[in-house]
């Protein structure tokens, strides 16, 4: 590695050198920062086109008074926060160039702390003549903190299937699921995987986590019978009709007696088929008004994705194979096309609209429920390259490159999700917007947001196409800017935010996210102390954090009964998964989960005539964590895992409905009927309505005061 290439890397925030999770420096490949500079518009193939590419950076930045995107932390009412004073790079500015603001709202203003929150637009000239210009992000200073603590469930929304389903849990059962457990059990939210549109055709990998778009939810999801056209269908449209509803309870029926997996490709087939003749029905003159409003609300975001699916339908999902002239978003081509297929542009416009429509009724519902959150959406980190985002955001990622993880104890081998990286230089020239347009999206029916793999507001791991994850490396973004970002759409939206912070977290990003009010997110698998601590086992409840979301597991991990019995290394074993000798994987299972036990007894939680399942979550309920979370199979004593990462071929990921301790599938009406659902429910309930009686400070309160859907 050249002094001139490393200096350029660490110019343009890429790393040419990293610690793994147990301490060890790894240099970086040579050719992996030849290939991540390239995909950022920098030349570094040779020692004098990385010496040019450097100089040529250099000058730019001396020449430039601002940076690509500035960024102001300024204070929001109900928040326990002081102004913090301008960055000092532009208080000088300030000092000696005429500096004005123009407001998001319109308008102009002088540059102050006292910017009200936004995105605005910065303006400078210089004594010597100079103008420059940059966005301006007035982001708030801290989000106000939950009052008090809540509880909820945590599910994958397919999994979780009425008998009126179509073959897979949809947002008519998710108003079911979060207005009874409101109502009855006390629960304050319901979190959900991802609901993101996902690309058309078969998926060998249903996986929420790579969708098509994050900006849109799929209207794979949408109850048929409630769109209020459905009740007016033509007299001559509804045998045929009818004729898909059965066909689509006889779907389900064979989820729900566990003949059969749950298969989104025939769930689709009939929903597209049924609303396409639901769409046929005229819309009366306020639905038609209102389905206007939208589409001008979402603009040209919603333009564009309904353009990339009426192609995808022409020409297939994969964009990057479409006929040259129909790859960029912005040609002549394109706008052709979009007159031609306006019919189809138009349906998708409509399809996306009426699964907005359906999400806002779940929160509504559970938010009448008394939830004091409501729904927790969950923020895929990025989506799949031949998909709708890709194509329209194009402009914004990195091509020829993808985001994973470096090798860690969690996996030896690194990880390759698959899915293009935004640019940092990029995204910093259109004031993160959008990145901004995405979050406004995921909380517009929200009380929060799930941020998967928070850290990579922060960095990403980028990994050039046909390498090993092993020869990524990091690249590094504007954490100021993305974590303002997101405090800012989630103050206007009323709502929290929760990072997923597990794994490789770098040094300061878990107290960043509490100092600026968002919460962490902490599993019981994961929270072990090490030998330096004086005692090596489970970390005593009184040390977990209380900025976080607590749970016993994850839609990655085993449920907490196969966890106990040891099933999921028999499992792994019969999948030819296990990296050591199926003893020794057994016995390491089993002396985490005895230290475990051994620890609940010590806290006088064991034994409990409830079973160990019920202790486990006692045991959560005396951490300080603000909201603890069921893991919905849990509850049923369901023992099948809804992913095994890296067994797409070998296991049904994503395709199981939530079942009980035999696996039987286990229907929406049935769960009232669960004893140890109802256990749970009791165990939490008691504790955060306590909790919510008297508010833990009075700092707690202050902060609660004012937000909009606060708890």
């Amino acid at each position: 590695m050249t002094d001139v290439r490393t200096a350029l890397a660490h110019a343009h925030g890429v790393a040419t050198a990293y610690t793994t999770d147990l301490g060890h420096r790894v240099d970086v490949v040579p050719d992996t920062l030849v290939a991540v500079l390239a995909a950022c518009g920098v030349d570094a193939s040779t020692e004098a086109t990385a010496r040019a590419a450097l100089e040529a950076h250099r000058h730019e930045q001396a020449e430039r008074p601002l940076p690509p995107c500035v960024v102001v932390r300024v204070p929001v009412d109900g928040a326990r926060t002081t102004a913090s004073p301008l960055p000092d790079h532009l208080t000088r500015l300030s000092r000696r160039a005429a500096v004005h603001v123009q407001l998001e709202s319109g308008g102009t203003t002088a540059l102050s702390p006292a910017l009200p929150p936004g995105h605005h637009f910065l303006h400078v000239r210089t004594p010597d003549g100079r103008q420059a210009h940059a966005p301006l992000l007035a982001v708030p200073d801290r989000l106000p903190a939950l009052a008090g603590r809540t509880w909820g469930f945590l599910v994958q929304l397919y999994s979780v299937l009425s008998r009126r389903s179509w073959g897979m849990g949809d947002l008519g059962d998710l108003a079911e699921l979060a207005a009874w457990s409101g109502q009855a059990l006390g629960a304050g939210f319901v979190q959900l995987g991802p609901l993101h549109a996902v690309e058309p055709g078969p998926l060998p990998d249903p996986s929420p986590y790579r969708p098509s778009s994050r900006r849109f939810a799929d209207p794979l999801h949408v109850r048929v019978e409630a769109v209020p056209e459905y009740a007016y269908l033509d007299p001559a449209a509804r045998p045929a009709v009818d004729g898909l509803v059965a066909r689509a309870r006889r779907l389900n029926d064979t989820v729900l007696d566990g003949s059969s997996l749950i298969d989104r490709e025939a769930v689709r087939e009939l929903k597209q088929r049924a609303l396409r003749a639901v769409r046929d029905v005229p819309l009366s003159p306020g639905r038609a008004a209102a389905f206007a409003a939208f589409v001008e609300r979402e603009g040209q975001g919603l333009t564009d994705y309904a353009t990339w699916c009426a192609l995808a339908e022409v020409h297939g999902g994969a964009w990057r194979s479409w006929p040259a002239e129909l790859r960029d978003p912005r040609s002549p081509a394109v706008a052709r096309a979009r007159t031609e297929l306006a019919a189809a542009v138009d349906h998708h416009r409509w399809l996306a609209w009426i699964t907005d429509e359906q999400l806002a009724a779940a929160q509504a519902a559970a938010v009448g429920a008394g939830m004091r959150v409501g729904l927790v959406h969950d923020l895929a980190v990025g989506v799949a390259p031949e998909g709708a985002d890709a194509w329209a955001l194009q402009r914004c990622l990195a091509a020829g490159m993808s985001v994973g993880a470096p090798p860690d104890d969690f996996n030896r081998r690194g990880q390759d999700w698959g899915q293009p990286p935004w640019r940092p230089d990029a995204l910093a020239a259109e004031g993160c917007r959008p990145f901004a347009e995405l979050l406004r999206s995921g909380l517009r029916h929200a009380g929060a947001l799930r941020v998967d793999h928070v850290m990579g507001l922060s960095r990403l791991w980028w990994v050039p196409e046909g390498r090993p994850p092993t020869e990524g490396t990091y690249v590094r973004y504007d954490r100021d800017a993305m974590l303002g970002v997101l405090a800012l759409e989630a103050y206007r939206a009323g709502a929290a935010v929760i990072g997923e912070d597990l794994g490789t977290v770098e040094d300061g990003m878990r107290e960043e996210l509490a100092e600026r009010g968002m919460l962490g997110t902490s599993v019981q698998r994961f929270e072990y102390l090490g030998g330096s601590a004086g005692r090596h086992g489970p970390l005593p409840p009184d040390q977990w954090r209380a900025n976080c979301l607590a749970t016993l597991t994850t839609h990655d991990l085993p449920t907490t009964a196969a966890w106990l019995s040891g099933e999921h290394v028999d499992l792994r074993a019969r999948l030819g998964l296990l990296t050591r000798p199926e003893a020794d994987e057994k016995a390491a299972a089993a002396a985490e989960r005895d230290g475990w036990l051994a620890e609940l007894t010590r806290l006088g939680l064991l034994p409990d005539p409830d079973g160990e399942v019920a202790a486990l979550h006692r045991f959560l309920r005396l951490t300080p964590a603000r909201m603890l979370g069921v893991w919905l199979p849990d509850a049923t004593g369901d023992r099948r895992p809804q992913n095994l990462p890296g067994t797409a071929a070998v296991h049904p990921n994503w395709r199981l409905p939530v079942a009980d301790a035999r696996g039987r599938p286990v229907p929406l009406e049935e769960l009232p009927d669960s004893t140890l659902l109802r256990i749970l429910a009791d165990i939490f309930a008691h504790d955060t309505a306590d909790a919510s009686a008297h508010d833990t400070t009075e700092n707690d309160i202050e902060e609660s005061h004012g937000r909009p859907g606060s708890c």
